[in-house]
């Protein structure tokens, strides 16, 4: 079940920016996006449609041309660079198609990054992130370097990194792209699980995956850069991994982009 509190309210958001011949591309028009406590929202359409921009925008990693955004009530679309790396680091937590891990750290240390890079202490950090890793099913591979790990695995150490500082936020761009039923399996649990696991938290994933919007609670359309539909789950029901859902979207989404 989500929550009637809002964690994230975009309005009216752009993003416009010039590509390498000098032509205006306009990646946003105008978006308009709410994501409540406990909820899982998906955002789908073709590529080029403004997914990934919409993405960055949230978590920090650019500036919007025009509109807002607020976390929690608070706005942060004005915030300066300082302080968009302050909100992600103590907001939002990342999942995206690479990897992104360090190669000279261990597993349990790529999970635990941002208490390393926070400088505390070994014992500060160990207990949970050996946690993190029991919860990954990679507890056997706490030492190893990523290079020796397969796919799957690398991804679920992303995840782990993701989930370790406990974020308000989890947003992940095409987190099961490369991998397997299995393995998607694990991601999009743990996703739900870190959403979960106490109040105020949300998630936000983009994918192509017909089968991952549907594991969503809400799916979003968009298409030039445009929201031109949403899909609610109607049903309250726990089963997470419903294949008729995601052929349900599939089918929603074709009407919708028409």
């Amino acid at each position: 079940m989500t929550g009637t509190d809002e964690i994230i309210v975009v309005k009216g958001l752009t993003r416009t920016y010039s590509d390498s011949a000098g032509n205006e591309i306009r990646a946003l028009r105008g978006v308009d996006l709410t994501v409540r406590e406990g909820e899982l929202v998906a955002i789908v359409g073709p590529s080029g449609s403004g997914k990934s921009t919409l993405l960055q925008l949230i978590g920090g990693l650019d500036h919007a041309t025009t509109g807002t955004i607020s976390f929690a009530g608070h706005d942060v679309s004005s915030l300066n660079e300082k302080q968009r790396t302050d909100f992600r680091r103590d907001h939002i937590g990342f999942v995206f198609q690479s990897f992104h891990l360090v190669p000279t750290m261990s597993v349990i240390e790529n999970v635990a990054l941002t208490a390393i890079v926070a400088n505390k202490r070994r014992s500060e950090w160990l207990s949970h992130a050996l946690d993190v890793l029991v919860e990954l099913d990679l507890i056997d591979h706490a030492d190893r370097m990523p290079h020796l790990l397969s796919g799957g695995q690398r991804q679920r150490v992303a995840l782990g990194r993701a989930v370790f500082g406990r974020p308000d936020a989890l947003l992940a761009d095409e987190p099961t792209g490369n991998l397997d039923t299995k393995n998607s399996d694990i991601v999009l649990s743990l996703i739900r699980r870190g959403i979960d696991a106490s109040g105020g938290r949300c998630g936000v994933v983009v994918t192509h995956d017909f089968r991952v919007a549907g594991f969503a609670d809400r799916v979003i359309a968009l298409r030039d850069g445009a929201v031109v539909d949403e899909l609610t789950r109607e049903s309250n029901s726990e089963a997470r991994f419903d294949g008729e859902r995601g052929e349900h979207v599939r089918s929603w989404l074709a009407s919708a982009l028409r």
